[in-house]
């Protein structure tokens, strides 16, 4: 299974991203499931087994309980695949960037009683 199919099922991502926050059991993780998606317990065990088949998580026994966590590297395959994407996105975030910093930058001049701003003529 391609990657992309894994992480295009949002049930899948919302396991990702709970186990991105530290290792689970699988209880947990079946809990909030089911709340969030209200799918059954056998449906997230299946969703599991599929994040594990593909090496997006990883799983160790703990006694009784089974503990999930993510396994960082096809998430660095994705984000490798990603990178020929990046120039799309990255010069308008960094002008938004510097676009904030110049209207926090005028917010505080005028809160300190300074208007150093620069007006256009």
């Amino acid at each position: 299974m391609h990657a992309f199919d894994v992480l295009g099922d949002p049930v899948r991502r919302r396991i990702l991203e709970l186990l991105a926050e530290g290792e689970l059991t699988a209880g947990a993780v079946g809990a909030a499931v089911q709340q969030e998606f209200g799918i059954s317990q056998p449906a997230v065990s299946q969703h599991l087994k599929v994040l594990r088949d593909n090496g997006f998580a990883t799983v160790r026994p703990e006694g009784t309980r089974r503990l999930y966590a993510v396994d960082p590297g096809p998430l660095r395959q994705v984000d490798a695949w990603l990178e020929h994407f990046r120039r799309f996105w990255t010069p308008p975030l960094a002008a938004l960037a510097t676009e904030v910093a110049r209207g926090r930058r005028e917010r505080r001049l005028r809160a300190e009683g300074t208007d150093d701003t620069r007006s256009n003529p």
